[in-house]
């Protein structure tokens, strides 16, 4: 127990296990093809997650529930698009690319986040965050064609690349929305919305069965959805809110951009996915975007674009 409070308070050790956990994901989304239909994995990891908050929380979220009852149609929409829609897009895409893409595209979210935030609430943009925008989306670009530019002209894009993209904007709509979310405790919010999630991927599941697309888990499959709702969706939250308790959003949100780097070591490690040139082309693009963003923004705030 001493150890584990001490690494409990080591915010560099939690936030670099979270990306890890994060990268994970991609990895259990490609192993889950086969072994489990996506909205049932969507379904169940949102039930077993919310299941858990419940019992941890349960007490607390009725104590909160004045401050977040007016805000429940908000917050309803958010975990609808950035939880269950993310992640019913994200597992459906792993059936038609791989997890190398699905991990370098994850990278864009901050770009979209930020375009968000310019037509959304205005936010001024500086020049250097524009460069960087412009970078991530050469890199989404070089993603999406596989390196090949007249597949775009031509509408190519493989349908699970187009389908990660949608997701990625989801989630980005999701952060932008935390701006305006009930002042209560985070890990409060996030058992509403894990709940909420919960219940909207139920109608995903009865769609499934309807058109008896749905497989309910091998016993692969249970070990994969255990591994999808116990730690990308469990505890890297807590450790993620916890590294931000330390160290401050701005600081812990650097860690976010690991992801990519994980994943694509994961996906050739684990599952001997090919690392080509368009891969590497586009994850320096993607990494290279967000290092430029928020290493040259600060220093140069007066250089910004209406």
């Amino acid at each position: 127990m001493s150890a584990f409070k001490r690494s409990y308070n080591r915010p560099i050790l939690l936030l670099m296990i979270t990306a890890m956990m994060w990268a994970g994901n991609s990895i259990a989304g490609k192993l889950a093809v086969g072994e489990v239909s996506p909205l049932v994995v969507v379904f169940l990891r949102w039930a077993i997650v919310s299941g858990l908050m419940l019992t941890f929380y349960g007490k607390k979220l009725i104590a909160h529930w004045k401050t977040i009852a007016p805000h429940i149609v908000g917050i309803a929409l958010m975990a609808a698009f950035g939880f269950t829609g993310f992640n019913a897009l994200f597992y459906i895409a792993a059936h038609d690319t791989s997890a190398l893409n699905i991990g370098i595209l994850q990278g864009s979210v901050p770009m979209l986040v930020a375009l968000g935030a310019l037509f959304v609430f205005g936010d001024r943009i500086t020049f250097a965050q524009f460069i960087g925008i412009l970078f991530t989306l050469g890199g989404v670009i070089a993603i999406a064609s596989e390196g090949n530019l007249q597949r775009l002209v031509e509408l190519e894009i493989n349908p699970g690349d187009g389908l990660m993209i949608i997701a990625c904007v989801f989630y980005a709509g999701y952060t932008l929305g935390l701006r305006s979310r009930p002042k209560v405790p985070a890990l409060v919010f996030f058992t509403v919305t894990s709940s909420v999630a919960a219940i909207v991927s139920f109608p995903l599941v009865g769609y499934e069965m309807a058109t008896e697309t749905a497989l309910w888990p091998t016993f692969e499959g249970w070990l994969i959805v255990l591994y999808i709702a116990l730690f990308p969706s469990f505890i890297a939250q807590i450790f993620f809110m916890r590294g931000v308790e330390l160290i401050g959003p701005a600081r812990a949100g650097l860690f976010v951009n690991l992801i990519p780097i994980f994943g694509a070591v994961f996906a050739v490690v684990l599952l001997g996915e090919t690392f080509r040139f368009y891969h590497a082309a586009g994850l320096s693009l993607v990494l290279g975007g967000i290092w430029i963003s928020e290493h040259f923004a600060a220093k140069a705030p007066k250089a910004s674009l209406p």
